[in-house]
């Protein structure tokens, strides 16, 4: 099969590869129908995430079952069209039955523990993800091998088409994830930091909790004109990190937003004094984004974190946290909690997904939507690849 393949730091191609096959009674093989190319894949790509062996990237896809294992059952059968959460679950240890899949306990047995470093003992599985995260071939491909068939996959209806759906794999779960863990409940001011895919689908779940307000930050003017035209927000256009709490601050009464949302992780933008701070600290990245939302949240807030952060940072403002009250809370999304809920979000019409989507490809031209999302050329937002 013709799958997008890692082969070391801004070095992807599409390459013939074995095809995969059911290795446990619990697998599916399905035909890719959509992918797409999400952001934590440019953590890979920018050989920020150390990956050492080729592999198949990709986490976002759907398709349609071509053969399933003997332990699948009835879940799921041959001709199913489906979407696939990105964290790989086994459905049925400690963490699976208190619902939260990314840290499942059977799907990496070679790096998982419960310390949470940076090289060693990691959560659960991720289609696509480095060896870290079990080593576990991804979706950019034309076939792909689906662990735990019988607890991850869903299915689709035919009236939704795969643009409708397919982001019900990870952005659409992650950017509400954001909203959840600050259990918005209505009339909120809510500040998302990051007009990407995810912050655009964290501000889609605002308006769905109830929020009042909504504001999206960013350094791209391009990608603000799209979270203003898709997800109806305020926008503000970072200059510097001053500037933006202020703006918020003023915005609130001057107390701050009720809710932050960090959707950028740890490689933002960045001028050569930031640079210059990570290399002295030998920190990978920068905070910036996360310790301005400590800032422009209000005493007693909320920041949640979606944004990948993969190692430590000198000078965290644990004294801000502190002294403010903030509620800090972040990680992998529990997709396969609320997948459910928001499929059916969808099926209703409360909520448009597709409108993000700025280039469609087919998977050939893979390494290009790579190149063009990675670099913002295009007024890139959202690549679809459709194998």
């Amino acid at each position: 099969m013709k799958a997008l393949v890692y082969h070391g730091m801004k070095d992807v191609r599409v390459d013939t590869v074995d095809d995969p096959k059911i290795e446990d009674a619990r697998d599916a093989i399905i035909r890719v129908t959509s992918t797409a190319i999400c952001g934590s894949d440019l953590h890979i790509y920018n050989g920020s995430i150390p990956q050492p062996r080729p592999m198949v990237l990709g986490h976002e896809f759907m398709g349609i079952v071509e053969e399933v294992g003997k332990g699948v059952g009835s879940k799921l059968k041959v001709g199913d069209r489906v979407v696939v959460p990105f964290p790989i679950a086994c459905g049925t240890c400690y963490f699976c039955n208190h619902e939260l899949p990314g840290h499942c306990e059977n799907s990496n047995p070679d790096h998982y523990g419960p310390e949470g470093g940076m090289m060693t003992e990691k959560g659960g599985a991720l289609f696509g993800y480095t060896d870290l995260y079990g080593g576990y071939n991804g979706g950019q491909a034309e076939y792909v091998r689906v662990p735990y068939a019988d607890f991850g996959p869903r299915v689709i209806p035919d009236s939704l088409t795969d643009e409708q759906a397919l982001f019900l794999t990870d952005i659409f779960p992650t950017g509400y994830s954001g909203i959840d863990w600050a259990d918005v409940k209505g009339g909120e001011f809510v500040a998302i930091f990051g007009a990407g895919p995810v912050g655009i689908m964290a501000a889609k779940s605002a308006w769905l909790r109830g929020a009042a307000r909504v504001v999206i930050v960013d350094t791209l003017q391009y990608r603000l004109d799209k979270a203003k035209s898709s997800a109806k927000v305020e926008t503000i256009r970072w200059e510097s990190q001053k500037q933006v709490v202020e703006e918020i601050r003023a915005m609130s009464q001057g107390r701050g937003a009720d809710v932050c949302v960090e959707c950028v992780g740890f490689e933002p933008d960045r001028d050569l004094l930031d640079r210059a701070k990570a290399i002295i600290n030998l920190e990978k990245g920068s905070d910036k984004v996360l310790t301005t939302c400590m800032s422009a949240v209000r005493r007693g807030g909320v920041v949640t974190v979606l944004g990948v952060y993969s190692s430590p940072f000198d000078n965290f403002p644990i004294h801000q946290f502190f002294d403010k009250g903030i509620t800090l809370r972040g990680g992998q999304a529990p997709a396969q909690k609320h997948i459910d809920k928001l499929l059916q979000y969808v099926i209703e019409g409360k909520v448009v997904l597709d409108d993000i989507i700025t280039h469609r490809l087919p998977l050939t031209e893979a390494a290009h939507g790579y190149d063009i999302f990675r670099n913002k050329k295009d007024n890139c937002v959202k690549v679809v690849l459709k194998p």
